[in-house]
């Protein structure tokens, strides 16, 4: 179910803030764009979503997330053990609040998705914790 990998001349997607606003719904540019957060168990965030399939971005269309790495963790988040390659999200330290966090951009497009916690299930250990208003679900 994995998607195929990145070719060698993989290239990164570039947009302004005009066609990001074009693009994107009022919510989808303050969380994608901004680095905002939708609020815990907002209705379509596909934190109830149960069916097989894999999650893209609404940026850029890349595949980041599957259903078969996906849990309930509770927080009203959808949440992932891991994406489905390292390659498909980057990653910084954000200090935003008084405890750093990481946090998780596409890596085609940049958009933020959310963070990464070290309170997850194994194999990983980690909770990728996912603004669903930045994904569209893909069904198997």
């Amino acid at each position: 179910m994995l998607p195929p990998k990145p070719a060698d001349n993989f290239k990164r997607v570039s947009r302004s803030d005009k066609e990001w606003r074009e693009l994107l719904t009022e919510d989808q540019y303050r969380v994608g764009v901004k680095d905002g957060t939708e609020r815990a168990f907002s209705p379509g965030n596909h934190n109830d979503e149960k069916r097989d399939g894999l999650y893209h971005c609404v940026g850029c269309d890349t595949p980041l997330w599957s259903s078969e790495h996906k849990f309930d963790s509770g927080t009203g988040w959808p949440s992932f053990y891991q994406p489905v390659r390292e390659t498909a999200v980057d990653t910084k330290t954000d200090f935003k609040l008084i405890m750093p966090r990481k946090e998780c951009h596409c890596a085609t497009c940049g958009l933020h998705m959310g963070h990464v916690f070290k309170d997850g299930p194994p194999p990983t250990g980690e909770r990728w914790c996912i603004n669903g208003v930045v994904l569209n679900f893909k069904p198997a």
